[in-house]
């Protein structure tokens, strides 16, 4: 049996064509993440603000309808962002100050990255990875994914990503993270 061919096309969004797009990519996010449908409402203001910070960026995988079945987003993390501050404070946990500064300075936080469940296993997460952060000007990328065994793992591996911090405890969440991070470029 030979594999249905791709018919994904990836294209970068603007914050504006984003925002007119929103409701369907939150959709998509839930959808990809097996959350609850009232995760939207929750969202929805956060990715607003996040298309507002420096050096944001989305790209989107299309369908042959033109409809999103993937997308992937990130900015220049900074101190002061929820995200920042939470993950220097589990590093300063189990790192010395020199690794601290390394990783949490010049990074590019990859905030998003989701495939709808039919259109995963034929390698457009990687695709959606490697073209959101092909030509980011920061020393490094730095994300944060449930642990456990799963396709975003072994993506993540696949093209390098290391341990920055596992077993981590968001606040408000129960489950355990861990931080990646990698060397840019890919």
């Amino acid at each position: 049996m030979t594999a249905s061919p791709r018919l994904e096309r990836i294209v970068e969004l603007t914050a504006q064509e984003l925002n007119a797009r929103l409701a369907e990519a939150l959709s998509l996010y839930v959808t990809a993440m097996n959350y609850p449908p009232g995760t939207v409402e929750q969202r929805a203001p956060m990715w607003l603000a996040h298309m507002l910070r420096e050096d944001w960026r989305c790209v989107v995988a299309l369908g042959e309808r033109g409809e999103l079945v993937g997308i992937g987003y990130g900015y220049r993390g900074a101190a002061g962002q929820w995200w920042h501050e939470q993950v220097r404070r589990g590093l300063t946990t189990v790192a010395p100050p020199p690794v601290v500064e390394e990783w949490m300075h010049d990074y590019f936080e990859l905030t998003e990255l989701h495939v709808l469940p039919r259109a995963q296993g034929r390698g457009l997460g990687e695709d959606l990875l490697r073209r959101l952060l092909d030509g980011v000007h920061t020393k490094h990328v730095l994300l944060s994914t449930p642990e456990g065994p799963s396709k975003a793992w072994k993506l993540y591996r696949r093209v390098g990503f290391v341990d920055v911090l596992r077993h981590y405890q968001f606040t408000g969440d129960p489950r355990p993270f861990a931080v990646l991070g990698r060397h840019l470029p890919l």
